[in-house]
């Protein structure tokens, strides 16, 4: 016959059902407190980010002197006030020319700067000499200097060199828009294998077919967030067109047709206006949403340490 033998415990080493539970409710606590400022922290922000649009919006659908006596109501019984404002926008200002050209400028400048940086970063990138170095460090430099700094001798350049026209601006954003462009896809770059690309050139590829069919599809995420980044700054930009083409220009983009809302001695159509400024969000955010989960993926792909 066995005598079971139970060991003995200690009474002040046995978990304490009471002190458990309030560790419990503590940590709970805090965690529902936590996810409780988070949701407050993103609520603000989108409030934030998405308030100057809806504000917008709702104000394009409203008369001139409901927008300036009660810009935070909403159009209540003005529907018909804001298909007028609509209306009255692309009558006066010509915005179809404007969205036709500034659509134009965007689509050939983004070909472009996707086009030459990722070859340009391909290039630098593969081929270590004391020039390529050179060359990237210029492109790095060139995205930390001011375009006030340049603007004027850029202005007088490309006037001289026959620049002022829709080609000539697109040559201009690729100058600009070269430094950071090339910095992502040169980063990308550097995390591809060689030996991908040495096994195509045992197969027979040249250098250019190594890099359309090997590494320019490869490039992908990177490429769309370039695309997105520059179409978001080229599309938006008011500056450099009005400098180049000029305010009377019959290229104008979106951006230098809305001033022109603005008439003399500051009287605007706030209405007409309103509405001209959702034309030109509208296309570039619906691009954004469709392309906006390959931003972070390219960013992420191209911090590669070289």
């Amino acid at each position: 016959m066995s005598i079971a033998v139970v060991p003995q415990t200690d009474p002040s080493e046995a978990p304490n059902p009471a002190k458990t539970r309030i560790d419990t409710t503590t940590r709970t606590g805090r965690f529902t407190v936590g996810k409780a400022l988070i949701y407050i922290l993103l609520v603000f922000l989108t409030f934030v980010f998405v308030g100057p649009i809806l504000f917008i919006l709702l104000n394009s659908f409203k008369a001139k002197f409901s927008i300036s006596n009660d810009p935070f109501s909403l159009p209540l019984g003005d529907m018909f006030v804001g298909i007028e404002n609509y209306k009255t926008g692309l009558a006066l200002s010509g915005t179809q020319w404007a969205i036709f050209w500034s659509f134009v400028i965007t689509v050939s400048s983004v070909v472009v700067i996707l086009f030459f940086s990722s070859m340009t970063a391909y290039y630098i990138t593969r081929i270590k000499t004391w020039w390529t170095n050179l060359i990237y460090l210029i492109l790095v430099f060139s995205m930390v200097i001011p375009f006030q700094m340049v603007m004027f001798p850029t202005v007088k350049i490309a006037d001289s060199l026959g620049l002022s026209n829709p080609a000539g601006l697109v040559v201009l954003y690729l100058g600009f828009g070269a430094g950071l462009s090339t910095f992502m896809f040169a980063g990308f770059v550097k995390s591809i294998p060689l030996e991908i690309e040495e096994a195509a050139m045992i197969d027979g590829c040249s250098p250019l077919q190594n890099y359309f069919r090997v590494v320019l599809p490869m490039l992908k995420p990177t490429a769309i967030t370039v695309a997105i980044l520059n179409a978001m700054w080229i599309w938006n930009d008011f500056l450099l067109p009005n400098l180049v083409l000029g305010p009377s220009s019959q290229y104008r983009t979106i951006p230098i047709v809305v001033q022109f809302l603005v008439g003399s001695n500051g009287n605007r159509d706030m209405g007409a206006l309103m509405a001209m400024l959702v034309l030109a969000i509208v296309p570039i955010v619906v691009f954004y949403l469709f392309a906006q989960k390959y931003i972070i993926e390219g960013v992420a792909a191209g911090a590669v340490k070289g």
